[in-house]
């Protein structure tokens, strides 16, 4: 397949929009990001915080540890940090810097019921509002589908931003995806010049890589990283690269749903896929001693991948993100092997096949533990594609190729898992 310059450019640029920094679970600190962007503009100290979030913001907010927090939960947390010790100029890094000072502050304006928390009433998966209020002045930060989409900014109900919004397309504030295929992805892949991709993998490697480690070595959630690596050390699990790759992913979660201020690489709005996609490969790499050219061209494969299948999930819903970024990894595993584009695009196959019943019911320590079933996975579908074995079109969710599974896959997150969605709020609100 050729992929024409124009489109190269475009597919960088796509890259380049995903692969981003975050500190701590992408939900809670696009709270704290809208909080503190509200302050900026309100240009006091806050009396009180009114924060209106969709379902799947309040799901993925909810129980995940909050960084440098002191070990505290929640969107009131999340919400009165941004607010009193933020930094809206740092994006997804808004709260990297907080005292202990502050966070008596914090502590106090949440025991003072200064935050209230409600849900919104729209159809949107990802919605955050938050009005700052003092004495009798007010500002209001309103984002929508993607983490620091600001559309809308009032202060004192003057409009100052209005951004116009697609609310029915969820990718509307993105580049067009449209151009991407598993096909045009490993093209590029494979010609890509390496130092126009370099930098933004030795990040992905530095920061990733970091944050595994501190989750091998520190305890974290339920520590199931570290608990697999333990039981290669006795004997109990095999000393192979199945289960080497699961153990230093599932760190890399552990210790950010634990929360660890360590920050991360994310991609598709999330730092679990971003670890997802690229901790396994790193670690592959690594263990098999493939030069680094080759690996930042793996690691391109396996984020444009996720990237491509979640363009059709969604930013949030009731599939476990994470389980796209594994059938990027089975593909991109027998990319490493040289097996050629039908392969890889068998091993996404036979991944999506098996993994795709995987719910997301929230960002908190479990999210470690479906991510090593899903590199437990996509081992299994890369090793099935190697041996020529794919599963067939008439296999429940399969299409007649690869991307029309993908496409299928989004229906399954939009359509046939909204009522599960609902379901799962339903069951964590109790």
């Amino acid at each position: 397949m050729q992929v024409s310059i124009k489109e190269q450019e475009q597919i960088f640029k796509i890259l380049e929009e995903e692969i981003v920094p975050a500190e701590g679970c992408t939900e809670p600190i696009a709270i704290a990001y809208a909080a503190a962007k509200a302050v900026q503009v309100l240009k006091d100290v806050p009396d009180r915080l009114e924060v209106i979030v969709s379902g799947n913001i309040l799901k993925n907010a909810k129980s995940v540890v909050v960084p440098n927090s002191g070990g505290r939960i929640g969107i009131e947390v999340s919400a009165a940090m941004g607010a009193l010790c933020g930094d809206a100029t740092k994006d997804l890094l808004v709260i990297s810097d907080v005292s202990s000072e502050q966070l008596l502050d914090v502590q106090k304006f949440i025991e003072q019921n200064r935050v209230n928390v409600s849900v919104a009433d729209n159809n949107l998966t990802l919605y955050i509002n938050i009005i700052a209020f003092s004495k009798n002045q007010s500002a209001a930060i309103e984002i929508k589908h993607t983490h620091t989409n600001i559309t809308k900014i009032i202060k004192n109900d003057e409009v100052l931003v209005d951004q116009p919004c697609n609310d029915s397309d969820f990718n509307s504030s993105l580049l067009d995806r449209s151009i991407l295929s598993i096909e045009k992805i490993y093209t590029v892949a494979k010609t890509i010049e390496i130092a126009k991709i370099a930098p933004i993998f030795e990040k992905v490697v530095d920061y990733n890589t970091t944050i595994a480690n501190e989750g091998l070595n520190q305890k974290y959630g339920v520590n199931i990283g570290a608990a697999i690596q333990k039981n290669i050390d006795k004997g109990l699990y095999g000393n192979d690269q199945r289960n080497r790759s699961a153990s230093f992913t599932a760190a890399g979660s552990d210790a950010r749903m634990g929360g660890s201020p360590m920050p991360v690489m994310t991609t598709s709005g999330s730092g679990n896929q971003g670890m997802t996609a690229s901790l396994p490969i790193i670690r592959y790499c690594f263990d098999q001693k493939i030069d680094k050219d080759q690996m930042y061209r793996a690691l391109f494969m396996s984020h444009l991948t996720t990237v491509h299948v979640k363009t059709n999930v969604g930013r949030l819903s009731a599939y476990c993100g994470a389980m796209t970024a594994s059938a990027a990894v089975s593909g991109t595993l027998v990319f490493l092997e040289g097996g050629d584009v039908k392969a890889i695009e068998n091993a996404i196959t036979n991944t999506l096949g098996n993994v795709s019943g995987v719910i997301c019911d929230g960002a908190k320590a479990s999210c470690a533990t479906k991510i090593a079933s899903g590199i437990y996975s996509a081992f299994d579908g890369a090793m099935l594609a190697q041996m020529g074995n794919v599963l067939q079109s008439e296999d429940g969710i399969i299409g007649d190729c690869v991307e029309k599974t993908i496409k299928n896959v989004g229906t399954l997150a939009q359509v046939g898992m909204k009522s599960t969605d609902k379901t799962i709020l339903e069951i964590m609100s109790k």
